[in-house]
């Protein structure tokens, strides 16, 4: 099964990242595929990135850091060869960081559902 946030699912390279192992997002990536993980680690945590990296969309140092930040609060490692979390957005990083925001989302929804606001 692919992604579903409404965030992430349109992506092609973060569905790739999802099951390609040569489809990791690393350090100097860009494009539109690192803007959206860059949101969603702002959305989820706050995390501050370089205003310069958000504007070219690149993975630049405070990025990677903000991915650390968030796989070492969550411990997604990959135990079979590693024993720290690394900068990297593999799959298990963008499978947890897409749950994450389909959850968002659905709270959102039904947030809005009960208040009685309507979008179509």
């Amino acid at each position: 099964m692919g992604l579903v946030s409404r965030h992430f699912r349109n992506d092609k390279k973060l569905q790739d990242c999802l099951v390609k192992d040569q489809a990791h997002v690393t350090k100097d990536a860009k494009g539109e595929h690192v803007a959206k993980i860059q949101a969603a680690l702002i959305t989820l945590e706050g995390h501050l990135i370089d205003p310069a990296e958000l504007r070219d969309k690149r993975y630049g140092t405070s990025t990677a850091n903000a991915v650390l930040a968030y796989k070492r609060k969550r411990q997604i490692i990959n135990r079979s060869y590693q024993r720290t979390a690394d900068n990297i957005v593999g799959k298990r990083t963008i499978a947890r960081l897409d749950a994450e925001m389909a959850q968002l989302e659905l709270r959102t929804v039904s947030r809005n559902a009960c208040s009685g606001i309507r979008f179509s």
